[in-house]
């Protein structure tokens, strides 16, 4: 009979052989005292009770095996218990040509090499030397399917498993004593050692299976980042007439414009322009250039919003402060003399580190209003630098008068604060003067209350003088920006005199060609004589005008700036350059010019500009060229 009762958390286990295994009774105490009694045991019961009181383990012994008792614990075929406190009951083991007996509990567990990866090998030494392969596979196939047994002709042999949880249950068999039937003989008779074995095809099939794993999880984190990866954008449409008059209309639609934009931008890249769709592209271009004053708007729209939030910030901050104050005068009024006698120690305490309490929270939020007002300031000052050219000197001016007034409020403020700080200490000592301390707890408090005063009086004074080197920091930079305005007045007051110089330039230019057209080389000196002597003129003292004007075809100072600017944009372009690249130039410097009237302008003065047309066929081009030099050549 082979049977194994391990008492683990799950309960006990049975392991039986076969109906024509060795039985006996239970129900006989004799015949079970006697077989217990060969073995050399004292007869025990299941119960565990002696069943001969007078029993000499000496007698029946047989030899060459120690006393076991069978209700010891120790190791069966039973998988490993989950819990060490368990105990584990070990007994003989009776197979159908050996019997096998548990070792002794006393001796230590017997030693075994580390696992390698993958074993479902197991070395067995300590065999008899009669043991044969099927003696074997009847003792260690109660463990589980055996694949393979290579015996050697002395007493081991190495037993390959099916499965890696066989070897955990035949490494428990190590330590068994084995007897082949009833002999007695050395030849029949060993001392089982069950160990892990190292084998080839144990590690291959391991690494084959570490293997198949690996691509497991490499194709899971495979399909866990597909699915978390973000779709991909939709397809590029290729370049086509249809699609190019519908790309058209779609950027000039808000909503749709950054599709649009990006799908422009892709055919600009592939390189679909040609001499027949430039105009189409030049026209999407345009449209998209058109979308700069809606966004330049819209940022607009959104620093308003962000300035009346500021605003809303900083109206809420000074109620908070201002609550902040009532609320520390409510209790610098609890401190007086005549209220702060009637409360008690504990309400003392409490008043004393509630007022602690509010006065820092209401420097720490001063602090922060004084650092937004700061920062308010700083940028006010960057704006005044960059703001300095002649067109907004008056509003860097009447910016920097009502940064002086603003200082010279938080400075008068800053003042009374320091006032009554001031009134306070003086109040505390004197009251402090008059009574005496009843006890040391408010002498502390006194004190502590003079301590956070004289501090706070520090830091108004500090705060005072720092205000003050900011007021004149304001005020000096006040009469640099005043000197500045004064003589960008008389540069411009220069600029105009020159430009009624030119002026009269022109129209003498104009008469002096209309009369005297067959005598243009004469006239061209004349005309360059009198450029010398405009030029002279605007550096030194200005000569009268004439007495009789002709009509002039510049109308106004700003026609005359418009005729400047453009003689030095075409002066740097000797090719010329199209009404539309002009227009392009001088929006930028005011966007409401219009391109007709530039155009009108230049017609009025063709002896300052030409135009000429360039190109041939369907690519002909108008281009307006600086002429006004050539007078000066010809001489």
């Amino acid at each position: 009979m082979f049977r194994i009762l391990c008492e683990t958390e799950y309960g006990n286990r049975n392991m039986t052989m076969p109906s024509n295994s060795m039985t006996m009774p239970m129900s006989d105490p004799t015949a079970w005292a006697t077989a217990m009694s060969n073995l050399g045991m004292p007869p025990i019961s299941m119960t565990g009770q002696q069943l001969m009181p007078d029993f000499d383990p000496g007698l029946g012994l047989v030899s060459g095996i120690a006393p076991i008792n069978p209700m010891m614990p120790g190791l069966g075929l039973a998988p490993a218990p989950i819990s060490q406190d368990v105990p584990v009951v070990r007994e003989i083991i009776h197979c159908k040509s050996c019997t096998l007996f548990p070792p002794n509990p006393n001796l230590p567990p017997p030693v075994s090499r580390e696992r390698p990866p993958g074993c479902k090998t197991v070395f067995v030494g300590g065999l008899p030397e009669n043991a044969t392969e099927q003696l074997i596979v009847e003792v260690f196939g109660q463990c589980g399917d055996i694949a393979a047994i290579r015996k050697s002709k002395k007493n081991f042999c190495h037993i390959r498993f099916a499965e890696e949880v066989t070897v955990d249950k035949a490494l428990l068999l190590s330590g068994y004593r084995i007897r082949l039937g009833s002999s007695t003989d050395k030849k029949d008779s060993g001392r089982l050692h069950v160990d892990f074995a190292q084998a080839r095809d144990d590690l291959y099939e391991w690494e084959c299976r570490q293997r198949m794993l690996a691509r497991e999880e490499r194709h899971r984190r495979k399909m866990e980042e597909d699915r978390l990866r973000p779709p991909s954008p939709p397809p590029i449409v290729h370049y086509s007439e249809h699609e190019c008059s519908e790309l058209g209309d779609k950027i000039k639609d808000d909503n749709k414009f950054p599709e649009s934009v990006r799908v422009l931008l892709t055919w600009l890249e592939r390189g679909e322009v040609n001499r027949r769709n430039a105009n189409n592209f030049y026209s999407m271009i345009q449209s998209s250039n058109s979308h700069i004053r809606r966004l330049m708007s819209e940022k607009n729209q959104h620093e308003k919003e962000m300035e009346e939030a500021k605003d809303k910030f900083k109206i809420a901050m000074a109620a908070i402060l201002a609550q902040f104050e009532q609320i520390v005068s409510v209790f610098h009024a609890a401190s007086k003399q005549k209220a702060w006698d009637h409360f008690s120690k504990a309400q003392r305490k409490n008043l004393d580190i509630w007022r602690k309490q509010v006065e820092e929270i209401r420097n720490i939020h001063n602090e922060q209003l004084m650092g937004i007002r700061g920062e308010e300031e700083m940028e006010m000052s960057d704006d005044d630098m960059e703001d300095s050219s002649p067109a907004n000197s008056k509003d860097s001016e009447d910016s920097g008068v009502s940064q002086a007034e603003a200082l010279k409020e938080e400075n008068d403020s800053l003042r009374c604060q320091l006032d009554a700080y001031r009134n306070e200490v003086e109040l505390l000592k004197q009251e402090q003067g008059k009574s005496q301390p009843i006890n040391s707890e408010e002498d502390n408090t006194h004190s502590q209350q003079l301590s956070f005063l004289q501090q706070a009086l520090q830091g108004m004074q500090k705060q005072l003088l720092r205000m003050r080197d900011q007021l004149k920091e304001r005020e000096a930079e006040l009469e640099k920006s005043i000197e500045d305005k004064q003589k960008l007045k008389n540069q411009i007051q220069d600029l105009k005199a020159g430009l009624h110089n030119l002026q009269t330039t022109q129209t003498l230019q104009l008469e002096m060609l209309k009369r005297d057209d067959r005598k243009s080389e004469q006239s061209a000196n004349q005309v360059s004589d009198v450029t010398a002597s405009s030029v002279v003129s605007c550096s030194q003292e200005e000569e009268g005008p004439p007495e009789k004007k002709p009509p002039s075809p510049v109308h106004s100072e700003r026609d005359a700036l418009l005729v400047g600017i453009i003689s030095t944009f075409l002066n740097v372009h000797p090719f010329g350059a199209s009404i539309e690249y002009i227009c392009s130039y001088l929006q930028r410097l005011d966007t409401k010019i219009n391109p007709g009237e530039v155009e009108a302008l230049l017609s009025r003065l063709p002896c300052t500009f030409r135009q000429e047309l360039t190109g041939v066929g369907a690519s002909l081009e108008k281009r307006w060229n600086f002429c006004g030099f050539q007078g000066i050549k010809s001489t």
